[in-house]
């Protein structure tokens, strides 16, 4: 008899307790093995920071929140970086914190532009170029990092949004690490905008790139470019972020089964026409309308929304994109390629 799709895994489901024990015997098993003392400095470090990070997120883990990547070298002066100030004002407006790198140029931007109050910074400690911000030096809502993986990973892990404008080899890190985790499902399906100034080709000669260089040699899938927008816009963008999030609100894994948690459902009718749009994601061709899982109900986790449930190749997160953007009533992306 074939296993209950619905049924979570219990290594997938821990108490808090648990989790505790097995990070102890982790560290157990690593000091019974006669670690360099340069290894333990790096876990002590890693989790310090971790600790550190979690620790000022934690009083803004209900506010939507949304990441911005860009140039530290852009001078205030520049229109890029009034761009940049543009759009975190008015996420700032609609009630969104932004997060930044914490340093100068397009992170100085964003959180000039959200407010002090509004912004959350992860500042990266290096010998030149990255000190934090005025805005937000001596702020209770900045963490300082040793390595640029954990300060990418609470970039990422932290946001409900990301929007990454021009920059050097760091912000194309952050770019393509971003892309990756969301075109792999090892980050939540998000909007993410790549915003400049009107005129400059720095976006379309990367898309290009993208296009001609990766797609072309199938590194990439057509459908890959369908996490991503291209704007000059700070309103379009913003525009994007809100709508993204208009009904659809969050997914969970609950074994096999991929749960989408919405404001509101569609009729029967359009979840048929939803499932013959979308039959090449899913492995049994259909999505269905469900109860919140005992998974779900023992975490009370969001208990009030509505939520379908598909079996979800884990193939194609571009087309998991465009589901959700059906699913909030758009019947096509902004094309990314204009």
């Amino acid at each position: 008899m074939e296993k209950d799709k619905n049924v979570e895994p219990k290594k997938q489901y821990r108490s808090k307790i648990d989790l505790v024990s097995s990070i102890l015997k982790t560290m157990s098993v690593v000091a019974s093995e006669d670690p360099d003392l340069l290894d333990l400095k790096m876990i002590d470090a890693v989790l310090a920071e971790m600790s550190e990070a979690f620790r000022t997120f934690r009083p803004y883990r209900d506010r939507k929140k949304v990441t911005m990547f860009g140039s530290a070298r852009t001078d205030e002066n520049e229109p890029l970086y009034r761009l940049a100030k543009t759009f975190a004002s008015i996420m700032s407006e609609n009630g969104w914190m932004v997060i930044t790198g914490a340093g100068p140029g397009i992170m100085s931007a964003g959180i000039e532009g959200a407010g002090a109050e509004n912004a959350l910074g992860v500042n990266i400690r290096l010998p030149f170029e990255q000190q934090p911000n005025v805005f937000l030096a001596h702020d209770p809502k900045l963490v300082q990092m040793k390595y640029f993986f954990t300060r990418k990973l609470m970039l990422i892990k932290e946001s409900d949004a990301y929007v990454i404008l021009p920059g050097g080899f760091g912000t194309q890190d952050e770019g393509f690490e971003l892309l990756t985790l969301v075109q792999t499902g090892k980050a939540l399906p998000a909007p993410i905008i790549l915003l400049d100034v009107g005129g400059d080709d720095y976006w379309d000669s990367w898309f290009e790139f993208v296009k001609r260089v990766i797609e072309s040699r199938s590194y990439t899938s057509p459908d890959d470019t369908k996490l991503f927008i291209k704007t000059d816009s700070p309103s379009e963008a913003v525009k994007y972020i809100l709508k993204f999030y208009s009904n659809y609100h969050s997914i969970r894994w609950v074994g096999s089964n991929l749960i989408i948690r919405l404001k509101e459902t569609p009729s029967a009718s359009d979840l048929k026409k939803l499932s013959n749009e979308f039959s090449d994601i899913l492995i049994d061709g259909r999505i269905e309308m469900v109860e919140p899982t005992k998974f779900e109900i023992l975490d009370k986790d969001v208990l009030d929304l509505k939520r379908l449930k598909i079996r979800f190749t884990k193939h194609n997160y571009g087309r998991l994109t465009e589901l959700i953007w059906r699913l909030n009533g758009v019947d096509s992306l902004f094309d990314s390629s204009d």
